[in-house]
């Protein structure tokens, strides 16, 4: 997809917004990924115009924020159908949290691990392919899409683990990348535990090619963590970029659908960036 394409994609979307007065963020069909024993975990899934389960189209997971504990699909309806509409199958996912399944951040990772193993182990069925599968997500669910790609265990004992749960890429949205006193989180990951999950202690050659935004001003995920986090990936020879939004705060991404913001501006640039980067690592829609 050029350049072009990229900005027509968007043209349009926005164009259907203004003639409809609505677009439909609500996704194209909903299925258990994962069956535990605090309740089913589903999947919210998008899907391009035509899709068909024989199409090998890439795929984009994202995981919702909420510091391990809150969190709705819903904050990433409005991302997923801008994918859809860009030819991806793009999925908004359910993972444990504290606040209605009294678990903790190390359940958070291993749900997303499932999640990445579940669609891999799924392609043929899902109409994807199995080594185009994006990991996304926000906050602490940046956090799980970014453990996908880095920490190694913490994987469900009863699945097939020679089906990988490692993503092919990254796009992290003002994510949770470390989880010790210099970030966010230790208390709720434990001082006794406060590295097993945190991403920037984890740092391997290796990495899937990896995109962040961030806002400067962030209070609750502090900037200089993904700075330092790029900068082990760069010294370690993984693609790493860092995009700073001068003076954003937390949360700063988030499209009209889900904050009720008056503009989609920031919206629009963090996706047409995306699909730049992904463009650039081959994740090519076929025609």
């Amino acid at each position: 997809m050029t350049s072009i394409k990229i900005f027509l994609t968007t043209f349009l979307i926005a164009f259907s917004f203004i003639v409809k007065g609505q677009v439909n963020f609500e996704p194209d069909s909903i299925f258990n990924y994962k069956i535990t024993k605090e309740g089913d975990l589903k999947m919210k899934a998008f899907k391009p115009s035509g899709h068909n389960i024989s199409d090998k189209s890439p795929v984009i997971i994202f995981f919702f924020g909420g510091g391990w504990t809150s969190g709705n699909t819903k904050q990433f309806y409005q991302q997923a159908r801008f994918f859809a509409d860009s030819g991806y199958v793009a999925i908004s996912a359910e993972y444990r949290v504290h606040g209605k399944h009294k678990t903790s951040p190390f359940e958070c990772v291993t749900d997303g691990k499932s999640a990445i193993r579940f669609l891999r182990a799924h392609a043929d069925k899902l109409g994807i392919d199995p080594n185009k599968i994006i990991a996304s997500g926000a906050s602490a669910g940046g956090h799980v899409a970014a453990c996908t790609g880095v920490i190694k265990g913490f994987d469900e004992t009863d699945e097939n683990l020679n089906i990988s749960s490692v993503p092919n890429a990254m796009i992290l949205f003002n994510p949770v990348i470390d989880t010790t006193e210099k970030g966010y989180g230790i208390k709720k990951v434990g001082k006794d535990r406060k590295t097993e999950i945190s991403p920037s202690h984890h740092v391997v050659e290796g990495i899937p090619p990896t995109l962040i935004f961030h806002g400067t001003a962030d209070q609750t995920v502090p900037f200089e963590n993904v700075e330092h986090f790029t900068k082990l990936m760069t010294e370690m020879g993984n693609t790493c970029e860092l995009i700073p939004f001068d003076g954003k705060g937390h949360g700063f991404f988030n499209g009209s659908y889900f904050r009720k913001r008056k503009t989609d501006d920031i919206f629009n640039n963090t996706m047409n960036l995306s699909l730049e980067f992904l463009q650039k690592h081959n994740f090519n829609i076929e025609n």
